[in-house]
């Protein structure tokens, strides 16, 4: 089974959530998916055994058979190459490395085959373990744009067997649909002001037009109003559990520290969260 944490905004404490319900949930693997910041490893303080860097390839073009015909402009989805007409007899094409998803159309359609593919480092994977919990994460190189593919590498290294946990990036956007595509079930963690319920809209379209089982976790309950609870109701969303705005867990968090190493009653909280969602995706299975 794979559960993915996420949300419709950053600040949430999705992060909190998803190393704390490891912690509870026994053997499992925790992926951090938030791959432009991951912040996972601050809490779980893993002991760490590899690193892998993770490369993409990326089109090389052979000006001695280029003829500038542009075939690999033409089939370029995402313009990751130009080939400007009039500046010379041959133009050669303008390679956007960046802009580039590595998909091969360009070096397979080339009819001269003068294009082929270098790799280009995107970031790294580092694994790690704490106690019966096994981590991994990624870390994209500063400047990289590409954050889905380095995504879909941490995935990969999801236990098919077991518990997987995924801590998604923040946001609604192109990385957070990569790291929650075909989990089993998403905890949409958000908090109980106004921007936390305007995100959470945002964030349950997005599953609902996945269709993919979920379930709320209301941070900082107490905090704000009503709206998100009066949300949840309406839509029919259940709300799986709800952490205390209080000050002991910000120290907790501030310090680094998770909440069920320090105080029996988030255990216990946590405990009944993993409980919640095993129900949940139960009762969606059978209605399915």
């Amino acid at each position: 089974m794979i559960i993915a944490v996420a949300s419709g905004k950053g600040g949430t404490g999705k992060t909190t959530v998803a190393v704390n319900l490891a912690l509870v949930a026994g053997s499992v693997c925790l992926l951090d998916c938030d791959v432009e910041e991951p912040n996972a490893h601050l809490f779980l303080k893993p002991e760490w055994r590899e690193e892998t860097p993770v490369t993409v390839p990326v089109p090389e073009v052979d000006v001695s058979r280029c003829t500038g015909c542009g075939e690999c402009a033409r089939v370029c989805a995402y313009h990751a190459i130009a080939v400007i007409p009039g500046i010379d007899k041959n133009p050669q094409p303008l390679v956007f490395p960046h802009l580039c998803h590595a998909c091969g159309a360009c070096s397979l359609l080339c009819p001269t085959g003068a294009i082929h593919e270098n790799r280009r480092s995107i970031g790294i994977i580092q694994k790690g373990t704490r106690g019966s919990v096994s981590f991994a994460h990624g870390k994209m190189n500063v400047g990289e744009v590409l954050s889905p593919v380095l995504i879909r590498r941490v995935k990969e290294l999801a236990d098919s067997r077991g518990l997987t946990i995924i801590d998604a990036p923040p946001g609604t956007s192109c990385p957070v649909v990569a790291a929650i595509r075909g989990v089993d079930f998403c905890l949409m963690v958000t908090e109980p002001t106004p921007f936390g319920l305007h995100d959470l809209v945002l964030a349950v379209a997005v599953v609902r037009q996945m269709k993919i089982p979920f379930g709320v976790v209301i941070n900082r309950a107490g905090l704000g109003n009503d709206a998100v609870e009066n949300y949840c109701r309406v839509e029919h969303i259940p709300v799986l559990a709800r952490i205390p705005f209080a000050r002991e867990i910000a120290v907790c968090y501030s310090g680094g520290e998770t909440l069920v190493d320090k105080s029996l009653a988030m255990a216990g909280l946590f405990h009944e969260l993993y409980k919640n969602i095993l129900r949940v995706k139960d009762e969606t299975d059978r209605c399915s």
